[in-house]
């Protein structure tokens, strides 16, 4: 198994991409702190896990909130006393054109998606630092590569966790802790029901591959970014997109 006794966090873990991953990892042999602010679907998932033969438990955690994220890896190592992997998957999305784009759904994508981030990897780093080792994977979007009409404050915030990936990936790489990215496409989750259908076939069109990708798709970008294979991979930013900005 590929992580196997790895202790992996993922935060937005109880639905879509974060749920896929945390399944594939649980068959690697990881073990998941599955943490997010939906307590019933995170609740559920480590059913799922535990009914899989898995490791898991969940941690209340809005990312954006910091004491709530250095309570989540304090729990994570009085149960397990390590961290091997912090996948920062937790996101929002409030679209709308600049004209109509309100002060607060400005404030609360950039809260989650960006300072979010910054908040579990500033809770997490003292335990990998002792460690010497680690791996943080942030969740950005092809939209913070390229933009996207109706999304400024979305793609602001994930084009702010390209900056800070490379910027870390220089800081902490020295003291043995890898940090990536993935930057999907469109991808069937229930973050894309609300998208309307035209838009959706436009998406197909534009896709070399001719489909939408699947959380599965994702999931198993991420596997490689967390196991010892992508051990030299440091500060990339992993397209997952079906060659759509191509």
């Amino acid at each position: 198994m590929r992580l196997e006794n790895k202790v992996v966090i993922i935060t937005g873990a109880a639905s879509g991409i974060g749920k896929e991953i945390a399944m594939l990892f649980v068959k690697e042999g990881a073990k998941v702190v599955v943490a997010d602010v939906n307590e019933k679907g995170g609740e559920e998932l480590v059913t799922r896990i535990k009914d899989a033969g898995g490791d898991g438990f969940f941690a209340p955690l809005d990312v954006s909130d910091r004491e709530q994220s250095r309570k989540m890896v304090e729990a994570a190592m009085e149960r397990y006393g390590k961290i091997d992997v912090l996948i920062n998957n937790a996101g929002i999305t409030q679209d709308a054109f600049l004209s109509k784009m309100t002060v607060e759904q400005w404030d609360r994508v950039i809260e989650v998606d960006l300072t979010g981030v910054f908040n579990c990897i500033q809770a997490v780093v003292g335990v990998m630092l002792k460690q010497e080792n680690g791996v943080i994977i942030n969740a950005s979007s092809i939209s913070g590569l390229y933009g996207n009409i109706g999304q400024i404050n979305y793609a602001s915030a994930k084009a702010g966790l390209i900056g800070m990936t490379k910027s870390l990936a220089k800081e902490l790489g020295k003291k043995g802790i890898r940090v990536n990215a993935i930057a999907p496409g469109f991808i069937v989750t229930p973050m894309t029901a609300a998208v309307p259908n035209k838009v959706l076939e436009m998406m197909r069109e534009k896709t070399p591959l001719r489909r939408l990708g699947e959380t599965m798709d994702v999931a198993y970008a991420y596997l490689y970014l967390a196991s010892e294979e992508a051990s030299f991979v440091n500060g990339a930013v992993l397209c997952v997109d079906g060659g759509l900005t191509l």
